[in-house]
């Protein structure tokens, strides 16, 4: 049997996946990762992006909003801080969403209201963007 990876993927409301895999590409801050069994231990800091898993030939991909990535003997853990599964992704409504959110940075009375809804919209302009 050939050597697996095991693969943790967390976000702060659930597990979204723990699964013995073949290769797992992470979105590094400084660029991708394509990770496979036995790889060298080390951590990095995520950049928004999909997160591309392969077992057996299948590929699931997953969108993360940041985090961090462990790499160590016992596998591989990503700590995010948004993910969703792509099949969970809909571009309309996406785009509609962000229309709504820049409507409500242009709306915002306060710095705060402003600063929140500019946030906002940045996280969606991600999630676009790694469709």
């Amino acid at each position: 049997m050939a050597d697996k990876l095991h693969f943790s993927l967390v976000s702060p409301e659930r597990e979204l996946m723990s699964a013995e895999t073949d290769q797992v590409d992470i979105p590094g801050v400084e660029g991708w990762i394509g990770v496979l069994p036995n790889h060298a231990p080390m951590m990095t800091t995520l950049a928004p992006g999909m997160v591309r898993v392969v077992t057996g030939g299948e590929e699931k991909r997953i969108f993360v909003r940041g985090g961090f990535a462990e790499i160590s003997p016992a596998g591989l853990t990503v700590l995010a801080e948004e993910a969703m599964p792509a099949e969970e992704l809909d571009a309309d409504a996406i785009a509609q969403r962000i229309k709504d959110a820049e409507e409500d940075v242009a709306d915002a009375d306060t710095d705060d209201k402003k600063l929140a809804a500019q946030q906002s919209l940045d996280r969606l302009k991600d999630l676009q963007a790694a469709l």
